[in-house]
């Protein structure tokens, strides 16, 4: 029996893709393979948002390499996507698949003997893409699933790659969402996680991202998730379903990106600081014990000294619970690439220190929140014989002693004590 492994870079919406890719293969008699083991073939899902995603793609290929050289490479992806001669140039990958093809990958494998020179598959996404079903694990367990319903973009922000990379937004019919979720339910998942390129842009003819939502309310799920969602997307009716709603998880990822408007028009976002916070106001005040989660970038062209101290301050005072910190990076075919002012790296790598600090004591701040109360947690696997480890509805990472409780159960518990990071201890309530 042939092997194969695979490794995803990037997005949960890579994962999910990845673990159909993954799949395929196994319907095809393919044994599946842990990333790291020797395998027939290596398949790598890999990502562009930052340089550093396109260095780590090159490492790990060259780091499977050196230990299996005879391994067969296949590299897709939106690095791929963007990039493939400059994947194909690196020693040892034998194919290259773009987006279009990264969904139909066996199609383009006819042997999986080395070849001398890279084979190069990639259409332009400017000439149509499809929507390609994908939905994956979080872990071994059946636990959570993350489930495909958006792709692509429409949104034209200055830094980013990825409308060039997926092409422009499309959806996945309501018939396949809820086939798909119906599909993830009756193989013992308990939580659904709703992922996409720009997943509250969800547009099938009538239907927005509110009619999925309430759609698989409807469903004999235990929890349903957003990955992420555009602020300016946030309707009131999605927060009122989100206060009403007994399977909406009390959590939402929302991206700020900077806290200056003189920064956020020159990236082209879609809303300013003001609405921003207006957003996030009503929610922590309509949505009890909501966890809210940004995004933000430092170092983007032009942002000056009193830019920055504008969103830090502004951070300050903002009731998220915690922030994905990234340093700008200059990505080809970008708008934001020609832009004056440019950030020196060190500076860039100074400023997101100081936001990952002050993410850090809002984090602890939450968790703090909570210590003393009983929260409903849904089990992973086991990490150790001693430990295993769950998430709370309001995205509370939390351990505990196994005892006899198992992964994939719903459960209560007691937080009891925490030190600002991941995971929280908790004790099983009888």
């Amino acid at each position: 029996m042939k092997s194969v492994s695979l490794h995803t870079l990037g997005c949960k919406l890579n994962y999910s893709e990845t673990s159909t890719i993954g799949k395929g293969f196994s319907q095809k008699g393919f044994h599946l393979k842990e990333y790291g083991e020797p395998s027939d073939v290596f398949v790598l899902n890999t990502c562009s948002v930052t340089e550093n995603a396109d260095k780590e793609c090159r490492q790990i290929v060259r780091s499977v390499l050196r230990k299996n050289p005879d391994t067969y490479v296949i590299v897709t992806g939106c690095y791929a996507q963007l990039q493939p001669h400059e994947i194909a140039s690196i020693e040892g990958v034998d194919l290259v698949l773009g987006i279009n093809e990264k969904m139909k990958l066996l199609d383009y494998i006819d042997n999986i003997e080395k070849k001398e020179l890279s084979c190069i598959y990639r259409d332009s996404v400017s000439s149509g893409v499809d929507f390609f079903e994908a939905y994956s694990a979080d872990t071994d367990s059946r636990t959570r699933a993350f489930l495909k319903i958006q792709d692509g973009c429409n949104y034209k922000c200055s830094f980013c790659t990825i409308p060039l990379a997926r092409g422009i937004s499309r959806s996945l019919s309501p018939e396949k969402v809820l086939n798909n979720a119906i599909g993830l339910i009756n193989a013992g998942y308990k939580e659904i996680v709703l992922t996409g390129v720009n997943t509250g842009d969800y547009d099938y003819e009538n239907y927005s991202l509110i009619d999925i939502l309430e759609m698989l309310d409807g469903l004999d799920i235990e929890r349903i998730r957003l990955s992420s969602i555009e602020p300016n997307l946030i309707t009131n009716e999605i927060i009122n379903f989100a206060k009403s709603s007994e399977k909406f998880c009390r959590h939402m990822h929302i991206p700020l990106q900077s806290g200056n408007n003189e920064i956020l028009r020159s990236m082209r976002r879609r809303y300013n600081r003001e609405q921003y916070l207006e957003t996030i106001l009503k929610l922590k005040d309509e949505v009890k014990d909501i966890c809210i989660g940004a995004d933000v970038i430092t170092g983007f062209p032009g942002e000056t000294v009193k830019h920055f101290e504008n969103t830090v301050e502004f951070l300050k005072t903002l009731p998220v619970n915690y922030l994905h910190v990234f340093s700008y990076s200059e990505r080809r075919n970008t708008d934001a690439i020609g832009l004056p002012g440019k950030v020196d790296i060190a500076e860039r790598k100074r400023r997101s220190l100081i936001l990952r600090k002050i993410s850090d004591s809002k984090r602890f701040e939450f968790y703090n929140k909570y210590i003393g109360t009983d929260q409903t947690v849904l089990l992973e696997s086991l990490k150790d014989d001693q430990t295993i480890e769950g998430l709370t509805s309001n995205y509370i990472r939390v351990k505990l002693n196994s005892g006899n409780v198992l992964e994939n159960n719903i459960i209560k518990v007691k937080l009891t004590e925490t030190n600002g990071v991941c995971p929280v201890s908790a004790e099983l309530i009888n």
